[in-house]
């Protein structure tokens, strides 16, 4: 569990799919399909690849509205936990290249909600893939922030937050919770504060040696990367060293 992480990830999970509805638009670029349907017209489909806090916030975002949700995940864990919380709204199934693509062929939504802590995102999603989506259909690439899980991922902003690939509108938004910053920073603020208290009480190295969780969580001190994943993902493996051989 990342506890600083959560807010930040229940935002960005539930904007996705606010932003990809935006998005579906005719006038924004779209294939001109209202996500959530009609009396008569079916609602749109939405697959979301990964089921970790931001996807599963995706997927609570997707399943309140009227249109077809299929979730991925490489563990059994998180597809149970994910059919056990949502039932027969999402068909959860387990991450093959294949049958992701055969899925994503006619999704109007596509969320990449892929994070490996510490780590850069793998590239689950491939060119091939997002050349058989339907043009207009949106993908967001919320792991744009752990470099992009598609092939096709290039980070943008909020100023300029879309474009276009292979007819697929693009949103790969660095820091996604910053379109709402009261709602990310209250969030925020209530997540951090309880270690922000044992941190003032105790000192930095007082806090870390009397809880590992957070001692997990330092990625430099003193002028070297104490978190190995980081250095490696940097190139900087001559940078790094244990917290406990700086102390």
């Amino acid at each position: 569990m990342l506890p600083l992480l959560t807010p930040m990830s229940e935002v960005a999970g539930r904007m996705s799919i606010q932003v990809g509805s935006n998005y579906l638009a005719k006038h924004n670029g779209g294939r001109g399909v209202l996500l959530d349907g009609t009396s008569t017209v079916r609602g749109g489909k939405v697959v979301v690849i990964g089921c970790g806090m931001a996807g599963s916030n995706a997927i609570l975002a997707a399943t309140g509205r009227n249109c077809t949700v299929v979730a991925f995940d490489v563990s059994d864990a998180a597809l149970e936990r994910v059919k056990k919380q949502f039932g027969n709204k999402v068909n959860a199934m387990k991450s093959e290249p294949s049958t992701i693509k055969e899925q994503i062929k006619d999704a109007d939504i596509l969320v990449g909600a892929v994070l490996i802590p510490g780590k850069q995102a793998p590239k689950v999603i491939t060119e091939d893939m997002i050349k058989s989506m339907p043009e207009g259909s949106v993908f967001v690439d919320i792991a744009i922030d752990q470099g992009g899980c598609s092939e096709t991922s290039k980070p943008t902003s909020h100023a300029d937050p879309v474009f276009v690939k292979y007819g697929v509108i693009h949103y790969c938004v660095t820091n996604m919770p910053g379109a709402y910053p009261r709602t990310s920073t209250l969030g925020l603020a209530d997540a951090t504060l309880p270690y922000i208290l044992k941190l003032v009480d105790l000192g930095l190295e007082g806090f870390i040696s009397a809880d590992p969780g957070f001692a997990r969580g330092l990625n430099t001190y003193k002028g070297y990367y104490t978190l190995k994943d980081v250095a490696v993902a940097l190139g900087k493996e001559n940078m790094y060293k244990n917290f406990s051989e700086l102390i």
